[in-house]
């Protein structure tokens, strides 16, 4: 599997996934971003972290009884004793939240083993513990809490769609108060080295901003004075 390195894991921490989008879309890749999922809580600081993922399918009553869960091989259960530590497990729940994705149990024992945070576009159920932990976690919405059987967790590590967006094993996962960005493993250096000059150039703008100036010439630096005050502004950090 996909492993991210430590230099770039703690880079990724401090970039938002709105410079990511921005820098993606310069790559011709348009749809990274997770649809209608959002953070439980606001308490903790950006998800980073390989794809680990478990895709739902709809449930055939008879073959999805409460009973499998009894099943030490369930797909859900092996998904959460297998995910690696530093991965973000990320879920295909058909963007259906009737059924809930994981409950706070499941995700408690996710964070103890060392998982970097789970996304589902779906929902979990005790969502309210969930956002009470020290752990980075997004869905949709809460699960209606006994609607156990409605979907049937069928593959681990595996190609899905979450929220719209495609995900493989070992793409770098980022989420932040905004949301979850997905980024192709395979341009993971490129994009971290180009959004860590983009924030250190969006921090000159909005400090030049503060102090009343136009965005005009400035953001975008159509103005070559912009880029001279740029580099002159660096050396002072």
């Amino acid at each position: 599997m996909n492993k991210l390195s430590k230099d770039l894991r703690e880079k990724l921490k401090n970039i938002s996934t709105a410079t990511i989008a921005t820098c993606l879309y310069k790559r011709g890749l348009r749809n990274q971003f997770i649809q209608n999922v959002f953070p439980l809580s606001h308490k903790k600081g950006n998800m980073v972290g390989e794809a680990f993922t478990l895709r739902y399918i709809p449930a055939r009553e008879d073959l999805n009884t409460v009973s499998v869960f009894k099943n030490p091989k369930h797909p859900q259960r092996v998904a959460i004793e297998t995910c690696p530590e530093g991965s973000v497990l990320v879920i295909d729940s058909r963007k259906n939240a009737r059924a809930a994705s994981a409950g706070s149990i499941l995700v408690t024992r996710l964070m103890k083993r060392g998982a970097a945070g789970i996304v589902t576009d779906g929902g979990f159920r005790d969502s309210e513990e969930i956002a009470n932990l020290d752990f980075p976690s997004y869905h949709q919405k809460p699960s209606a809490p006994t609607n156990l059987t409605l979907h049937q967790a069928l593959d681990i590590n595996v190609p899905i769609g979450c929220g719209d967006v495609a995900v493989f094993p070992g793409d770098i996962i980022v989420g932040d108060k905004d949301g979850v960005m997905v980024i192709p493993f395979e341009i993971i250096e490129d994009v971290v080295n180009e959004c860590v000059e983009m924030t250190l150039f969006e921090d000159f703008v909005l400090e030049q901003v503060n102090k009343g100036e136009s965005i005009v010439g400035l953001y975008p630096p159509t103005n070559e004075l912009t880029l001279v005050n740029y580099e002159n502004w660096k050396k002072k950090l």
